[in-house]
C-alpha cells in the first residue's frame, strides 16, 4: 500500500510539473480528472466537426465551435452530421452518451494525435467540453481576427469532468449604472468560458428601474433616468433642478426576450431581481402612492447623493423613505402586476425579490404601519417586513415560480418556502440551511466583486478589499451544514463605482476565475500555487480576446506597524510566488537595479514617498505603486 501511495504521489508531481510546463494545458476551472498522453492533435485546414446526433442543441454547440475555429484559423471547419464515425483523421467528433457519472453538465474529452472525441449526456456537457477544448488551444484562438502562421496544436489528453454545484452564478447590477443589451451578451460570453451557468440581473434599485412593465409606463419613463455624475458614488452633491435627468436606460420586453434566448443558447439561466421593499426609490418616484410617507411625490431617482445614514450600522437610517409600504394594498397590486410579467419573461424557476438593507425609521412613524401591526399582531419592524415577504412569496408562487431573497428575509420569520441568498457572510445561509431551506452562498467575505482587488492607494476606492487569494478560499458548504441544502454560489458585481463595461471586466477577472473553480472543481483539487500558474496563462487568453482584467495579484501587500521606539516599520509581501520587490524612498522610480526587499523596512526620517514595483526575473510583473509615508502612518493609527 505504501508503495502504491508513493507511486501515486510521484505520478501526481509529474502530472503537475507537465501541466505547468506545457503552455497549452492550463484549464480553469480545474477538471475532475486529467491524464496527459503523448503527442499533439493538429487542427488542419481540411478538418471537420463530426456530429453523431440529431439533437438541435448539440448541433448548435457544434456550430458554435465551427464558427469560433473558422473565424480565427481561417479554415473552413464544417459541421458534418453523420450516423456513424468516419475513418478520417484530423476531425473533432461530438456525440451524446449515457454515462451516469457525468450528470447533465459533465463531459469526456479525449485528444489523440489524429482525433478529438467529445461525449456528454446532454448538450450542455458538450458546450462545457468545447470551453475546455478552446483552453487547450494556443491563446491566439481567442483573437477577434484571423491569426496566420501558427500551428493549432492541442496536447494529447484525456479529461473527465463534471461540476460540483448546479448553481454557478455571477450577479450583474444594471440598476446603479445601466449596461445595454450588447454589454450583457458580452458578459454572458465571458462567463461561459469558465462554466458559469447563472446570470443574476439586479434590475431595480434607488438609482433606476431597468425593465419595461406594461401598464406601468412611469417605471421606465421616470424611474429609469437620473443625473450623470462622476467621482465617488455616495458622496455626490444633490442634483440641481437644471441638471438634465437623461442618464440611464432600460430593457424593453423584447430586449429581455432576446437576452433570455441568448443566454439559453449558451446554457445560462437568467435570474431576475426586483429589489423590494427597500432600495425602491425609483419605483416610488414613478408612483408615489406606493410609499407610506407623505411628501414622496417630491422625491427624485437617486444620482449617487447621500440618502442613508450608515453611521449606526445596518439597517441604515433613511434620510428619505425609499421603501414600499407593507400596509398599503396598492403595493401588493403593483407587485402582482410586476411579478406576473417578470414570470412570463424569465423562464427560470426562481424570482429574486431582494429584501436587503431595508430602513425601518419611516415605518416607525407611519400610522398605517401601526394599524397593520395591531391588526396582524406584529411586534417589531422585522416582523412587519416578514409579513411583507410572506405575502410576496404567495404572489410569486401563484405565478408558478419560487421565491428567493437576500438573507435579511430571515429576520422576523422566514417565508415557508423561501430560498435564501446569503450575502452578509455565511451565517444567514447556515441558519436557513439548518431550517431546511435551500441556500445560495454569495458572501461579501469571498464573493463581492465590487470590492477593491488590491491596495486602496491604487484601486478605485470602495469600502473594502477582496484580494484574489481570499476569493479563492471560497467554500460554499460550511462545516456542520447538510450539503443538500447548498445549491451553489455566486459572485456579485455591484456597480455603484463601475461606470463602463471595460471596468466591469476589470472587476470580474481574475476573481471570477477563483469563484468558478470553487463552484465547479472538486474541493480536494484546490491548490493556490497551481491556480495562480493557470491564471497567468488565462491572462494571455484575455489579452488575445481584448478582455480587461486586474493585474493586482502581482502588486505587493503593505503591512505597517510601529517599532518600540515609534519608527514606522513596513512589511511587504506578495500573493504570487516567485516575485521580487524593489523599492525607493528618494522619489525616483525603482526598477530591478534598485534595492530589493528582503526584510521589513524602516521609513527614513524625512521620507515622503515609498515607491515599489514587483519583478519576475528581469521583467516587471506588477504596477508601480506610489505610497505616501503619510498614508502608511495613518494606517498604523487605524489599527490601534
Amino acid at each position: 500500500m505504501k508503495q502504491f501511495i508513493i507511486f501515486s504521489f510521484s505520478l501526481s508531481l509529474f502530472t503537475n510539473s507537465f501541466s505547468q510546463t506545457n503552455s497549452y494545458v492550463s484549464i480553469v476551472p480545474q477538471p475532475v480528472s486529467m491524464e496527459m498522453g503523448k503527442g499533439n492533435f493538429v487542427l488542419k485546414p481540411d478538418g471537420a466537426i463530426e456530429l453523431l446526433s440529431t439533437d438541435a442543441d448539440a448541433k448548435r454547440v457544434a456550430n458554435f465551435l465551427s464558427k469560433k475555429l473558422s473565424a480565427v484559423t481561417g479554415y473552413a471547419v464544417a459541421v458534418k452530421s453523420v450516423s456513424e464515425p468516419s475513418n478520417s483523421s484530423g476531425n473533432i467528433r461530438f456525440s451524446l452518451s449515457n454515462d451516469g457519472a457525468l450528470g447533465n453538465e459533465g463531459y469526456k474529452l479525449n485528444v489523440s494525435s489524429n482525433l478529438v472525441t467529445i461525449s456528454a449526456n446532454k448538450p450542455a456537457g458538450l458546450f462545457y467540453a468545447m470551453q475546455t477544448l478552446l483552453q487547450l488551444l494556443p491563446p491566439e484562438i481567442e483573437s477577434k481576427t484571423v491569426v496566420k502562421n501558427i500551428s493549432w496544436d492541442i496536447p494529447a489528453i484525456t479529461i473527465t469532468d463534471y461540476p460540483r454545484f448546479s448553481w454557478r452564478g455571477l450577479m450583474f447590477d444594471v440598476a446603479r449604472h445601466f449596461f445595454g443589451k450588447k454589454d450583457i451578451e458580452e458578459y454572458i460570453d465571458q462567463m461561459v468560458r469558465y462554466k458559469f451557468n447563472l446570470l443574476h440581473l439586479h434590475l431595480t434599485d434607488d438609482e433606476g428601474w431597468r425593465i419595461e412593465i406594461k401598464g406601468l409606463p412611469k417605471l421606465t419613463e421616470v424611474g429609469a433616468w437620473n443625473v450623470k455624475k462622476v467621482g465617488y458614488f455616495g458622496t455626490f452633491s444633490p442634483p440641481t433642478p437644471d441638471e438634465p435627468r437623461n442618464f440611464g436606460g432600460f430593457y424593453t420586453q423584447q430586449d429581455i426576450k432576446d437576452l433570455v434566448q441568448y443566454a439559453k443558447d449558451r446554457f445560462v439561466n437568467i435570474l431576475p431581481e426586483i429589489d423590494v421593499p427597500g432600495h425602491s426609490l425609483a419605483a416610488i418616484v414613478s408612483y408615489p402612492e406606493l410609499s407610506c410617507t407623505p411628501g414622496s411625490e417630491n422625491y427624485h431617482v437617486r444620482s449617487g447623493e447621500v440618502i442613508m445614514d450608515w453611521s449606526h450600522g445596518a439597517p441604515p437610517i433613511a434620510l428619505i423613505d425609499n421603501t414600499l409600504c407593507p400596509a398599503n394594498e396598492k403595493v401588493y397590486a403593483f407587485l402582482d402586476k410586476v411579478i406576473t410579467q417578470i414570470a412570463q419573461l424569465f423562464p427560470f424557476e426562481y424570482i429574486h425579490l431582494g429584501g436587503d438593507e431595508c430602513p425601518k425609521n419611516f415605518w416607525e412613524k407611519s400610522d398605517a404601519i401601526k394599524s397593520l401591526m395591531q391588526k396582524e399582531g406584529l411586534k417589531t419592524m422585522e416582523e412587519v417586513q416578514s409579513y411583507f415577504e410572506k405575502r410576496l412569496e404567495k404572489i410569486v408562487e401563484s405565478k408558478g415560480k419560487k421565491f428567493m431573497g437576500w438573507d435579511e428575509i430571515l429576520e422576523g420569520g422566514l417565508a415557508p418556502n423561501a430560498v435564501v441568498m446569503s450575502w452578509r457572510g455565511m451565517e444567514g445561509g447556515i441558519k436557513a440551511a439548518k431550517m431546511g431551506h435551500d441556500v445560495v452562498m454569495s458572501p461579501t467575505t469571498f464573493a463581492y466583486l465590487d470590492y477593491m482587488q488590491g491596495d486602496p492607494i491604487i484601486e478605485p476606492r470602495v469600502y473594502a478589499t477582496l484580494r484574489l487569494n481570499k476569493a479563492y478560499q471560497f467554500e460554499p458548504v460550511p462545516e456542520g451544514v447538510d450539503p443538500k441544502y447548498i445549491k451553489g454560489g455566486q459572485a456579485n458585481l455591484w456597480t455603484e463605482q463601475v461606470y463602463n463595461m471595460r471596468h466591469a471586466e476589470y472587476m470580474t477577472w481574475p476573481r471570477g476565475l477563483a469563484i468558478s473553480e470553487s463552484l465547479w472543481s472538486p474541493k480536494a483539487k484546490k491548490n493556490w500555487n497551481d491556480f495562480t500558474n493557470r491564471v497567468e496563462k488565462q491572462f494571455e487568453r484575455f489579452d488575445a480576446a481584448e478582455i480587461k482584467y486586474s493585474p493586482s495579484m502581482y502588486d505587493p501587500v503593505f503591512t505597517v506597524s510601529k517599532t518600540a521606539d515609534s519608527l514606522l516599520q513596513i512589511k511587504l509581501s506578495t500573493e504570487v510566488n516567485g516575485l521580487d520587490i524593489y523599492y525607493s524612498f528618494d522619489n525616483t522610480f525603482p526598477d530591478r537595479f534598485y534595492p530589493k526587499y528582503t526584510e521589513p523596512l524602516i521609513a527614513p526620517k524625512d521620507a515622503v514617498m515609498l515607491k515599489v514595483i514587483t519583478y519576475r526575473g528581469k521583467q516587471p510583473a506588477g504596477r508601480m505603486i506610489l505610497m505616501p509615508i503619510e498614508e502608511l502612518q495613518k494606517r498604523t493609527k487605524r489599527k490601534n
